[in-house]
């Protein structure tokens, strides 16, 4: 029997008063909900790290590390990189 592939690490980047991360937290619940995967959130309000490094692209999306979107989430190309980490699709 296969073993299942690892929960991809999804964590929206956001800050206060952002009207785009209301969207994207939004979005990221919708595709996340649907697939069965948890996510979390980081505000650069809260590291002054992050703030450095995402500065002008809040809000920012990160899968297992990686930059996969910022400003407006695209859903479906979400959704095709949550299934291709959970090994559904090639």
């Amino acid at each position: 029997m296969p073993t299942p592939a690892p929960r991809p690490d999804v964590v929206l980047i956001t800050k206060t008063d952002c009207h785009l991360c209301a969207e994207a937290r939004a979005a990221v619940g919708r595709v996340t909900a649907a697939l069965g995967i948890d996510w979390t959130e980081q505000s650069v309000d809260d590291d002054a790290e992050l703030r450095e490094r995402f500065a002008e692209e809040i809000p920012v999306l990160l899968v297992d590390g990686v930059q996969r979107d910022f400003w407006k989430i695209d859903e479906t190309r979400l959704a095709r990189t949550l299934r291709r980490a959970l090994g559904q699709e090639p």
